[in-house]
């Protein structure tokens, strides 16, 4: 295929199947949001570039799609001498705009901006496509969908716990059976690496390496920490740690009070307290405590909580307690705690594990299909579609007239499961169940939208 045709790397089209899919997924999430009280927010596609740098970390900052200025202003950047300037120094001084990277720090943005509008305690939730500059991989791309659903004002870990139920709520609705909340906290994360004896202005590396101790393996975050010049002694000491800890998990039993029991000699009471608090109040949702979930945000401040199934590297979802971002943008610090649901690794596992009704699965676009007998007769085609229409039917007309055969081919191709044919006598109809061959000779719309009504024909399938 002609790379002309193909969209930009990590990119995607979304056929018709694909956007159905996509709004099941999402309509359940927004049913379940707002069925906990939180309100929809949206916020524009570009951010200034100010707003989005130095919020996500060093590697965060990397991956911000930047917006190179437009017209007079680009021409007076460009022109200056680029010596003894790095490459990303000229970058930011030919740019001025990015790509929202997340939705977390634009919804800091709005808060401090709009905090005499809002009520003391807000509750929102946001579902709209973040841009990130990365290496496309499976249920990874440069253009995707965050669900995010945040709860602002509020330090008491009760909002943890709800955050931690409505995401648990929304994977049983979509069939999820196997899936895990990894919970931490950031100051927990702190503590151990000042036991191992990380100096306090190495934590942001160690931690920007510990975050991908799944994904390259004990001797991999060895080989960055020691790169990020955190000394081998305490790298030991820091994977034996994270080591005795999978080794708890992986025994199995009573997994949580025996990582708190392990951690009392290292971690502040008051922590561990607020974990304890975090774990009574999502009650009943599968949680697992894991000292070396860190998340590379550096946003974080408390909690920080991701969502893990078997058969997926990396996380479904994934949040946390972000108490110091809002004051970024104001004079006022306004705890915050969040989760974001990734849409698209929901939908890669829910196509290959087949989790999608039929309906959905097999997209059909409609209820019915009208035929067209001749061009004098378009006009009761449409008489009687949207007559089926009023009843609550979905209904497609050919768009002009042909062969019969060639409009029966065309139904079948569709996937409708039922076929209405015109008859040359005015107001006859003939339809016909296109799943069990049954056939009716009727002369009302209201009686051709009765049958289709009174079969379960998603079930004959």
């Amino acid at each position: 295929m002609s790379s002309k045709t193909n969209p930009a790397r990590g990119m995607r089209d979304f056929l018709p199947a694909d956007v159905r899919k996509r709004n099941y997924v999402i309509n359940i999430i927004k049913e379940v949001y707002e069925s906990y009280g939180f309100e929809p927010l949206e916020t524009p596609a570009v951010e200034n570039l100010e707003t989005l740098m130095g919020k996500y970390g060093e590697e965060g900052n990397q991956l911000i799609f930047k917006i190179l200025k437009r017209g007079e202003k680009l021409a007076q950047s460009a022109g200056s001498s680029p010596s003894e300037r790095d490459e990303s120094r000229i970058l930011n001084e030919l740019s001025d705009l990015a790509l929202r990277y997340d939705l977390t720090v634009p919804l800091a943005r709005v808060v401090a901006n709009n905090k005499n509008e809002l009520p003391k305690f807000f509750k929102r939730y946001q579902i709209q496509p973040v841009w990130r500059a990365d290496r496309p991989a499976r249920g990874r791309y440069r253009e995707f969908y965050q669900c995010d659903v945040d709860a602002i004002g509020s330090t008491s870990m009760a909002v943890e716990g709800e955050l931690i139920s409505a995401v648990s709520v929304i994977l049983k609705r979509l069939g999820f059976n196997d899936f895990v909340v990894r919970l931490n906290h950031r100051q927990v994360l702190a503590d151990i690496l000042d036991t191992a004896g990380v100096p306090s202005e190495l934590h942001g590396d160690a931690l920007v390496a510990i975050d991908k101790l799944d994904k390259i393996g004990p001797d991999g975050v060895a080989s960055e920490l020691a790169t990020r010049g955190v000394s081998d002694k305490s790298a030991t000491m820091l994977l034996e740690i994270f080591e005795h800890t999978q080794k708890i998990v992986s025994e199995g039993k009573d997994v949580n009070r025996t990582i708190v029991s392990n951690l009392i000699n290292i971690v502040r009471d008051e922590v561990l307290t607020e974990i304890g608090q975090i774990l009574r109040f999502a009650e009943g949702v599968p949680i697992q405590l894991d000292p070396s979930l860190a998340r590379g945000l550096s946003y974080y401040t408390g909690a920080i909580i991701e969502v893990n199934v078997p058969d997926l590297p990396g996380s479904l979802a994934g949040g946390g307690r972000y108490d110091g971002l809002i004051g970024m943008f104001g004079k006022e610090q306004i705890p915050a705690c969040g989760v974001s649901l990734g849409l698209e690794r929901i939908l890669v596992l829910m196509e290959e594990r087949g989790m999608f009704p039929p309906e959905i699965a097999e997209s059909i676009p409609a209820d019915m299909m009208v035929t067209v007998w001749s061009e004098e007769t378009i006009g009761e085609s449409l008489k009687l579609a949207n007559d089926l229409r009023g009843e609550g039917i979905r209904v497609i007309v050919y768009p002009q007239a042909d062969k019969i055969d060639k409009q029966f081919k065309y139904a079948k191709q569709i996937g409708v499961p039922f076929y209405c044919e015109l008859r040359e006598t005015a107001g006859a109809f003939a339809l016909k169940n296109m799943r069990t061959g049954e056939r009716h000779e009727l002369t009302a719309a209201a009686e051709v939208a009765a049958i289709v009504r009174q079969k379960d024909h998603k079930a004959e399938k």
